[in-house]
């Protein structure tokens, strides 16, 4: 899949822009309680997924110029997940979350830690953002082991919209 829609590729991954088809396969995700078992909204409805899938596409991507990106297993074709970048407002600064969340039969691979060091390059390298967070909640150790292989380092404990988070960070070296 090399087409207008791709933003970066790794050795096992594809990440590309999202569309409308892509529908089904977020909601597959978004409605198992397992894998959103550390995102404070829990999971979605069709309908919240295909309002999230909207905001993506016409305010991310719209205005930001990045968003979070289908993500596909190259060896099989398969949509596993969704990663990518998200602005925050933290304590009136102006921030960019490195994100992931991939489909549960594809965890303990290594793969969101692929997708991650692959979004963190394209965000300085591309994107010349300076700094580059993430925010797992504290009860999420795989997410967490996420963001120390990037090489963030913990800031501080937080709260983000009413959910405890840490604030993990890396800047640009």
């Amino acid at each position: 899949m090399v087409d207008d829609r791709q933003i970066l590729e790794t050795e096992r991954l594809i990440l590309c822009k999202l569309t409308p088809d892509d529908l089904e396969a977020l909601f597959r995700l978004y409605r198992d309680p397992i894998i959103r078992e550390h995102f404070p909204e829990g999971v979605l409805s069709r309908e919240e997924t295909q309002a999230e899938l909207d905001w993506i596409i016409k305010v991310y991507y719209g205005d930001y110029g990045y968003g979070l990106w289908a993500t596909i297993y190259k060896p099989t074709g398969a949509f596993i997940g969704r990663c990518g970048l998200l602005p925050w407002v933290i304590d009136e600064r102006q921030e960019v979350e490195v994100a992931y969340l991939l489909d549960q039969a594809y965890w303990g691979q290594g793969l969101a830690s692929e997708a991650a060091q692959a979004i963190v390059a394209y965000g300085f390298d591309q994107l010349h953002f300076d700094r580059l967070i993430c925010l797992p909640i504290p009860e999420n150790a795989a997410s967490i082991r996420v963001a120390e292989k990037m090489g963030m380092q913990l800031e501080r404990e937080l709260v983000l919209d009413g959910s405890p988070a840490l604030l993990y960070s890396i800047a640009k070296s």
